[in-house]
């Protein structure tokens, strides 16, 4: 199957996408177990909420058009790692790294990579933490590593980046070069009163 051609309507790219789903909620139902036991130890929520998706088929097929993957199996999966997304939504900097710590501890998710762009934002400001991991599951006989992404924000973070991506990607305009300026600037207003906000919490809840 590795070389064969994509077609989104086909039997075997919707059941790769149920196996993707598969582990989408395996890793969910794990993290959602990680939200109760920080919170009885810390004292509060650590993890605030979280959210997941299956990337559109239209969106896996663009993404690899945009990176010049041929269009076959073995191209979406060894390079595709974000099929199966998971977002956790913290209220502070310092709860990005207790999550993460957490994640790392635990034997179901294995990490494969790390992209901090909390201590190094991208250029168009956005910050967050993600992580490229895999789980195993279950199909059939066998037993399949399957690939997904977690991105781990503070609710500020979270703000900029759902409504910088809803003018840039949504919007019925480009976005001109004068206001990507800007919401580079207010990425930074926003990741400076994080920090602040942050600093104020260290002293009180640690």
């Amino acid at each position: 199957m590795s070389l064969v051609p994509i077609d989104v309507k086909e039997k075997n790219f919707q059941t790769l996408m149920l196996i993707y789903e598969q582990a989408m909620l395996q890793v969910k139902r794990k993290l959602e177990s990680f939200q109760t036991s920080l919170k009885e130890f810390y004292n509060y929520d650590v993890i605030n909420n979280i959210n997941c998706r299956i990337k559109t088929p239209e969106s896996i097929i663009n993404k690899m058009k945009k990176k010049n993957y041929d269009l076959n199996y073995k191209e979406l999966i060894g390079n595709v790692n974000d099929i199966a997304g998971i977002r956790i939504v913290c209220p502070f900097k310092t709860d990005i790294f207790k999550i993460k710590d957490t994640i790392e501890e635990d034997s179901l998710i294995e990490i494969l990579q790390i992209k901090d762009y909390v201590h190094k934002p991208k250029k168009t400001g956005y910050s967050g933490f993600h992580i490229i991991g895999q789980t195993p599951v279950n199909i059939g006989d066998t037993i399949a590593q399957v690939k997904i992404e977690i991105q781990i924000r503070t609710m500020a973070m979270d703000f900029w980046s759902t409504v910088e991506h809803k003018i840039k990607y949504k919007a019925k305009n480009k976005l001109s070069k004068f206001d990507s300026m800007k919401m580079i600037h207010y990425a930074k207003i926003i990741n400076k009163v994080d920090t602040k906000i942050t600093k104020i919490n260290s002293k009180y809840l640690g």
